[in-house]
């Protein structure tokens, strides 16, 4: 679980970024299948995540700016 966990954090340092490149680059940065991109997309977007691709800057972004966040309190 931590490991899912940290996964969806660095994507999320990487949208916010705006330094994600295509989905083959993405993915490649994460060290995991592009398959398994859209899967961790979609769920930070069943999240809520307002995620979006700019075809004009070859990288994912967010709709609205924002952070995914973990904590217990």
């Amino acid at each position: 679980m931590k490991q899912y966990l940290n996964l969806l954090l660095r994507l999320d340092q990487l949208i916010r970024s705006k330094g994600t490149g295509s989905p083959p680059e993405f993915a490649r940065k994460l060290g995991i299948s592009e398959r398994s991109l859209y899967e961790y997309l979609k769920v930070l977007k069943e999240l809520g995540a307002p995620i979006r691709f700019s075809r004009q800057d070859h990288s994912y972004y967010y709709e609205v700016d924002g952070q995914f966040h973990i904590s217990f309190q």
